[in-house]
């Protein structure tokens, strides 16, 4: 795959998931068409064939597009849940005594099964259980190793193998199970471009999985844990990006405390460089509706306005009646933020540590002199992708025309901000980088005649980790002054 394709006219990217609504590879590629830029595949739903299917599909929209397009399996994690209850379900009362205990015995209003004995560990009394996305909250009044025993906070039903969340304490479970390291073995097979890491905890979490991949993919960490805010700026260390994962992580914190955390969470990682996803529930109602309420926009249009990566759709796409329009409307609210004229002040909210490097000083440069001189384009050649990261991290008033000979490279952009990425060959003198980063420039639409472009690279060439170079040129219909 390869070629020179137009830009998508804006700087934040869109990351759709993939699942019974948007199965097909003609719906693949009109998700594409609308403004995809990534596509999630969920490990927690389907078979390897499955899912394996989803992945041979967009690899062809990809080849079809000549775009590189990326692909991030995101990893079930462990799943907390009870066990069954007689006749399915039973109603729970505020105030009242309710038991989870080892027995495998169908639950009933008295008591249920909690089949994770680490949870009876890491438990205190005062300490919070969550059932089912938190609308049952149970209390612990004393603990056992076999049984602990709560008071109701919060009527509701409980129902067969629901889910447990409990956000006071550190759970001492791998964050990769049994299921989790054959879906990465799969994952990393089949070629994918980024793993997702779900309920992290501690960094330790994110190390191993990082040596398990072993280099094949990029790492994302997805916050959804209290624990995991307490150590962000560690966890920010070892990963390659995070993700505000708003859906678990709004049940086990208060309401009122996800936007905070999520300004935190986006904030650091842009301080460090890092590439920050916002997701969950962001176009939530369109899983029925063909519109989005005006909250939905605004929501949206804040994680832009604060600079975030990628932002994410769920449902909306995966299972919703209305996907391409769900992805198109992502698309337009990117496109009328970025117009705003107060856009680029806002974006530059936090400061970013640029490092003593000389690569991060060239990267900085390059954006302020871009803005200095109204460039089109920032153009870098890079083999690891580096240097068009570091130049993406700075949120330069342009777009970073990322042009590499690795297609894992351009495709693992797609989760980057501002980086238009193309597959081309190398180049191995200063005259040919000159030379095709014109060609490039032109022939993307990044730029016409009488436009200026800022170069970044690294001599020698096809070394990784020497950008020592920022350059300034001007097209002049088919001919290149440089001054």
């Amino acid at each position: 795959m390869s070629g020179v394709f137009q830009p998508r006219n804006r700087q934040v990217k869109v990351l759709a998931t993939l699942g019974p609504a948007s199965s097909s590879e003609a719906m693949i590629a009109r998700l594409h068409a609308a403004g995809a830029d990534a596509f999630r595949i969920n490990m927690s739903h389907g078979s390897h064939a499955s899912q394996g299917a989803l992945i041979a599909a967009v690899r062809s929209v990809e080849q079809s597009s000549g775009r590189p397009i990326t692909i991030l399996a995101d990893l079930q994690g462990p799943k907390l849940r009870v066990g069954r209850v007689a006749g399915g379900s039973a109603v729970l009362v505020k105030g009242q005594a309710f038991r989870l205990d080892m027995n495998d015995a169908p639950g009933d209003a008295a008591r249920v099964h909690l089949p994770h004995k680490e949870i009876y560990a890491a438990l205190a009394p005062g300490d919070r259980l969550l059932v089912d996305d938190g609308k049952i909250a149970l209390r612990a009044t004393t603990v056992s190793a076999h049984a602990i025993e709560t008071i109701v906070e919060s009527s509701g039903i409980i129902k067969d193998n629901k889910g447990v969340n409990v956000p006071d304490v550190v759970v001492p479970l791998p964050a990769l199970t049994a299921k989790d390291r054959a879906d990465l073995d799969f994952a990393l097979d089949v070629g994918v471009d980024w793993i997702a890491l779900s309920f992290v905890q501690r960094p330790e979490d994110v190390a191993e999985a990082r040596r398990l991949i072993g280099g094949r993919a990029a790492l994302l960490a997805k916050i959804e844990k209290p624990a995991a805010l307490d150590r962000l700026e560690e966890i920010l260390e070892i990963a390659d990006a995070v993700m505000v994962a708003r859906g678990d992580l709004g049940v086990e914190l208060p309401p009122q405390n996800v936007p905070p955390a999520q300004k935190r969470i986006v904030a650091l990682a842009r301080s460090v460089g890092k590439p920050v996803v916002v997701a969950t529930q962001m176009l939530e109602s369109m899983i029925s509706a063909p519109t989005p309420t005006r909250a939905e926009v605004s929501d949206v249009a804040t994680a832009i306005y604060d600079g975030a990566d990628a932002v994410m759709l769920s449902a909306e796409s995966a299972a919703g009646d209305f996907p391409e329009a769900a992805v198109a409307m992502m698309d337009a609210i990117a496109r009328q933020v970025e117009a705003d004229p107060g856009y680029h002040g806002r974006v530059h909210f936090t400061a970013v540590s640029a490092g003593r490097s000389t690569a991060a000083a060239i990267t900085a440069a390059a954006a302020d002199i871009s803005l200095a001189i109204g460039a089109r384009a920032i153009a870098c050649f890079t083999i690891s992708g580096s240097t068009a990261g570091r130049a993406a991290r700075e949120r330069p008033s342009v777009p970073v025309l990322c042009l590499t000979p690795s297609q894992i490279t351009a495709r693992r952009m797609g989760l980057v901000w501002g980086i238009h990425a193309i597959v081309t060959r190398d180049v191995d003198s200063f005259e040919a980088m000159v030379a095709k980063s014109k060609r490039m420039a032109l022939r993307s639409g990044l730029a016409k005649g009488g436009d200026p472009l800022v170069l970044i690279a690294g001599v020698p060439f096809s070394t990784p980790g020497t950008t020592n170079v920022v350059h300034v040129v001007r097209l002049i219909g088919d001919e290149l002054k440089i001054y």
